[in-house]
């Protein structure tokens, strides 16, 4: 159960801004004896919530940044862009270094949460799969 948690934790700090590898923590897990359909969970579960956490920020800074956002013309251009390539740029949110930030954008830019979810979280998912099945 404690590895389990710890998995889960892992997971759920690696989505976030910090720098923490859930891929390194998965692989420990299996290697500790972990069952793989139990550190797929865990894993996946605490990515999950995490990038659900980061959304929802992105989605209350925009409350923040609204003005700055659609007075400036920089800030037009960039939620612009956002809508337009915003799903597209979710397709690299399962990238270390850059798809944490992304994963806080689609909430800045208001990209539709289920689309988000459906996107972002089954990349994500499939990256611990694919991790297992290789292991």
């Amino acid at each position: 159960m404690l590895l389990t948690l710890s998995l889960f934790g892992a997971s759920f700090l690696a989505a976030t801004i910090l720098p923490f590898s859930s891929e390194a923590a998965l692989v420990g897990a299996l290697q500790e004896g972990l069952s793989p359909t139990t550190a797929l969970l865990a894993a996946s579960s605490g990515n999950l919530l995490a990038i659900i956490l980061n959304y929802a920020l992105g989605y209350f800074l925009y409350e923040k940044m609204h003005t700055k956002l659609h007075t400036s013309k920089t800030g037009k251009k960039a939620y612009k862009w956002g809508h337009r390539y915003g799903y597209y740029a979710l397709l690299l949110s399962w990238l270390p270094i850059i798809g944490d930030p992304l994963t806080i954008v689609a909430g800045l830019v208001r990209l539709n949460f289920w689309y988000f979810l459906l996107i972002a979280g089954s990349l994500r998912v499939l990256r611990y799969y694919l991790i297992i099945i290789s292991f």
